[in-house]
């Protein structure tokens, strides 16, 4: 008797809300993250987590600093794991140079929103972000509100 694998309805391993939140994200990118192969069984398990996560860009190259790949139980033991390790992630030479001209000179950030499938590889989402002040987080949480509403009213409206 062989088992038969599900397959899963979402190609999405982890999102970060808190970034939609904290930043205003102007232009994304698709990366590739470079992973050991105890990453990728933890991350088919949904054992990923990118919540403090931002891109470090150094000598040129992208790296993935704060994201979280929990590692298995059964994974074997004489391999060092280490969760929080830097992860770098590969983009085009066009693609890196346009993110590092603009978090040098414009005063953006970038930040990964986004880890998912794309086949059988682990592609992260990032974005140019820039940091949110205070009053700018509350307008965005009155007009999500005012959306509500009006979307209540509507359809009390036309029941």
């Amino acid at each position: 008797m062989s088992k038969k694998k599900t397959k899963p309805t979402s190609n999405t391993i982890a999102l970060n809300k808190k970034s939609r939140h904290d930043y205003i994200l102007t232009e994304k990118f698709e990366a590739g993250v470079a992973l050991q192969g105890w990453e990728v069984k933890s991350l088919r398990e949904g054992k990923g987590q990118i919540t403090d996560t931002y891109v470090l860009l150094q000598n040129g190259e992208a790296f993935l600093l704060g994201s979280q790949i929990t590692p298995l139980l059964s994974a074997s033991t004489h391999f060092v794991t280490d969760p929080k390790r830097t992860r770098k992630l590969l983009l085009h030479r066009k693609e890196l140079s346009k993110i590092i001209e603009a978090t040098q000179q414009k005063g953006y950030t970038c930040v990964c929103t986004a880890l998912y499938w794309k086949k059988h590889l682990v592609k992260a989402e990032i974005a140019l972000a820039k940091g949110k002040k205070d009053h700018d987080k509350r307008e965005t949480e009155k007009n999500r509100d005012w959306d509500r509403q009006k979307q209540r009213i509507m359809r009390q409206h036309n029941s």
